[in-house]
């Protein structure tokens, strides 16, 4: 995608989140929740306008969206900092932002090469999962700022092994944090409910593997992680069977308790072999409850900042979207259906209607069964269909987070009924780490 011009034609704000809100009477943000619970439309025509001067296809971060994102996120931390998920926006201006913002402290990174190159500009940089690069591993471990900036994530004996022979003998400590398992396990471990993760389950084997830590001199333990993905990633209130929602919320409290059990024995082990600088949990779908838990220190969220469709049913809280695409229509193959350009960004994980993008402006469209989201373009229906017209633009919501990122170049970001900046994704700077 082409790189489009700052079309205000001001210099970038060095702080874009940090502006005041908008004055009385403007548009309020476009994800403000309907009487329904689900997301209102209403701020929608504001964004069209903002960006009519755009040539799709493009992508939108509503400003006013993700401020009220940020807020209604450290309410329900509780008053514990939020560790930023970079993952879940991909793009190192509104990573900046949003830690200049109250409530959030410190990244949460995906891969290593990433975390090293965050933390050329940010001083705290968890890896929140296991890294096998020995280059960027050897990076780290010649590099003395870079070993006082970044933590690597560790679940096994293996994994100690491996990150010590890419680090050497000798050279900066470095720091690391174990990965412990949060998953439910029923039945004697027969019935497995949650993330596949680390291997790390039990409080005997958090002390275990902490005693091998300490007896390497190059390496420091400081944190304990763990993410209830069953709890933070899944929705409580989904669309179709009272008795699929009530299994899931009866899942959701029972690995609630046995969690917070499990997670405070298993960090007294550990601090029986060192202190910790940090204990982190939770996601933006269990911030209350994680936050609840005396041996958690900080949350670990970020995909709620974007709020896409996968959050749009939980009972306790309602985001605002503020992340959208806009495709063009370049076909009207019959009376009651358009074409869009491309479209085909599928989220990852089980494949499923959940993981397809959802057109939302204009209203009454939807994805044929038959095809889906195309990779190069996506026919629609609906009510709304029918008054589409070739060069028409159509709004859409990507499933997940910072997965849109990497489909677009930049992201034009909006505030009230103008652009206000266009900021590069990881992408648009040339960085694709996964």
């Amino acid at each position: 995608m082409a790189q489009q011009p700052n079309v205000t034609g001001t210099t970038p704000a060095p702080h874009r989140l940090g502006s005041p809100p908008p004055p009385a009477g403007s548009p309020s943000p476009s994800g403000s929740p309907g009487p329904s619970g689900f997301p209102s439309l209403a701020g929608l025509p504001s964004l069209q306008e903002a960006t009519a001067a755009l040539q799709p296809p493009f992508a939108v971060v509503d400003l006013g969206a993700l401020r009220a994102n940020a807020a209604q996120m450290t309410r329900r931390a509780g008053g514990k900092p939020i560790r930023l998920a970079s993952k879940s926006l991909r793009c190192r201006a509104l990573i900046g932002d949003t830690l200049r913002l109250p409530g959030f402290t410190g990244i949460l990174a995906f891969t290593l090469p990433e975390a090293l190159w965050l933390a050329e500009d940010h001083h705290d940089v968890l890896v929140g999962y296991p890294s096998v690069d020995t280059d960027a591993l050897g990076r780290l471990g010649a590099d003395e700022q870079l070993a006082a900036r970044v933590t690597l994530m560790i679940d096994s004996m293996d994994h100690l092994d491996l990150v010590a022979g890419a680090i050497g003998p000798t050279g900066p400590t470095v720091r690391v944090c174990l990965d412990l398992d949060a998953s439910l396990r029923l039945a004697g471990g027969r019935l497995h409910l949650g993330m596949r993760r680390s291997p790390l389950h039990t409080p005997h084997q958090a002390r275990d593997l902490a005693l091998a830590v300490a007896a390497r001199p190059r390496l420091r333990l400081v944190g304990v992680m763990s993410y209830e993905g069953q709890i933070a990633g899944m929705g409580d209130n989904q669309p179709g069977s009272r008795v699929s929602r009530t299994a899931v919320r009866l899942m959701q409290k029972l690995s609630t308790r046995e969690l917070r059990e499990r997670r405070a024995a298993a960090i007294r082990a550990v601090q029986s072999v060192t202190a910790l600088e940090f204990v982190n949990g939770g996601g933006t779908g269990s911030l209350e409850n994680t936050s609840a838990e005396p041996a958690v220190t900080e949350l670990g969220a970020g995909s709620g900042l974007y709020a896409p469709t996968l959050f749009d049913h939980y009972r306790s809280f309602r985001p605002h979207p503020a992340a959208h695409f806009v495709l063009p229509v370049v076909r009207r193959p019959g009376p009651r259906h358009a074409t869009v350009l491309g479209g085909g960004w599928i989220a990852s994980g089980a494949p499923g209607a959940d993981r397809l993008p959802v057109p939302v402006w204009p209203t009454g469209l939807r994805l044929l069964s038959t095809e889906g989201a195309g990779e190069v373009q996506t026919p629609l229906t609906g009510d709304g269909a029918a008054g589409l017209r070739t060069g028409d633009r159509v709004w859409f919501r990507h499933a997940k987070a910072g997965e849109l990122c990497e489909r677009v170049n930049e992201l034009h970001l909006v505030d009230g009924d103008r652009i206000v900046d266009v900021v590069p994704t990881y992408r648009g700077e040339g960085r694709a780490f996964l």
